[in-house]
């Protein structure tokens, strides 16, 4: 029998959910397990195969969309509901406010700030990994795919260039081209491992989502300074509910809604 998510013991702890699978969402973890308050668990969607432990009660696999997750808040009495999920994970983020609503439980983004372009970049900016397909233009290009296994199976569309796909779990089916090297890795990844990557296999263009963040960055800084085009897939409006976009914002935040009186010092 699996262990229960919460301390079914805690009778004064007000109950924290996070939706996780982001570096961020493991940073607060690692900051919430010790703080006495709070019953905190995180939940992962499950799409990685071979996910990192968590320093959390963990649970992974989908609710069932909004109706489900509303369920298990009622269900478990959860005080404050955190959105930690990918920038690009904008169904669970619009699940995620939709059942906040139908609740009534309180809802915290934490949205880490996306990339800038910088002078000496060169990004072509389009709105979903579909529209980079074309943007990468008819005659045969080198291409680093950088944008995870969902959605690589679009480039399908545009078997003229050659492929290098990087990606934490292998690309299922396997891609209907005639020139794909696959390559399995997680980040981070230093610029000057991706600069020597970029070398290596002689890469003309990088398609690349906007995710922010520091641990993907290298390839962006590499192809700066290589004069490298980017593909770059922009974000899509987010849900509009608080956000925060770092660690000590969110935990200012949970201490300011969730702690005693007396701990705040009012």
């Amino acid at each position: 029998m699996a262990e229960p998510l919460f301390d079914m013991s805690a009778t004064g702890r007000p109950r924290i959910l996070i939706l996780g699978g982001t570096t961020e969402a493991r940073q607060l973890a690692e900051r919430l397990v010790s703080e006495p308050h709070y019953d905190t668990a995180i939940s992962l969607a499950g799409r990685t195969a071979d996910p990192r432990p968590q320093p959390l009660p963990t649970r992974t696999g989908g609710f069932g969309g909004a109706e489900g997750l509303a369920v298990f808040l009622r269900e478990r009495n959860i005080a404050l509901l955190i959105d930690a999920t990918h920038p690009f994970a904008a169904r669970i983020s619009l699940n995620a406010a939709a059942a906040a609503k139908m609740t009534g439980t309180p809802l915290l983004a934490l949205r880490r700030a996306a990339w800038a372009a910088e002078p000496g970049d060169r990004w072509t900016c389009v709105g979903s990994v579909a529209e980079a397909v074309p943007a990468l233009g008819e005659a045969p290009r080198r291409v680093f795919l950088a944008i995870g296994r969902q959605e690589a199976f679009h480039f399908e569309r545009a078997p003229q260039h050659s492929y290098l796909v990087r990606s934490v779990d292998p690309v299922m089916p396997p891609l209907d081209l005639p020139d794909v090297t696959a390559i399995l890795a997680s980040g981070p990844f230093a610029q000057a491992d991706e600069t020597e990557l970029l070398e290596r296999h002689g890469i003309d263009v990088i398609v690349a989502k906007n995710s922010g963040g520091a641990a993907t960055y290298g390839k962006i800084a590499a192809a700066r300074q290589l004069g490298i085009e980017v593909v770059m897939v922009e974000r899509h409006k987010p849900a509009d509910v608080q956000s925060v976009g770092d660690c000590d914002e969110a935990l200012e935040r949970i201490r300011q809604w969730l702690s005693p009186v007396k701990d705040r010092g009012v």
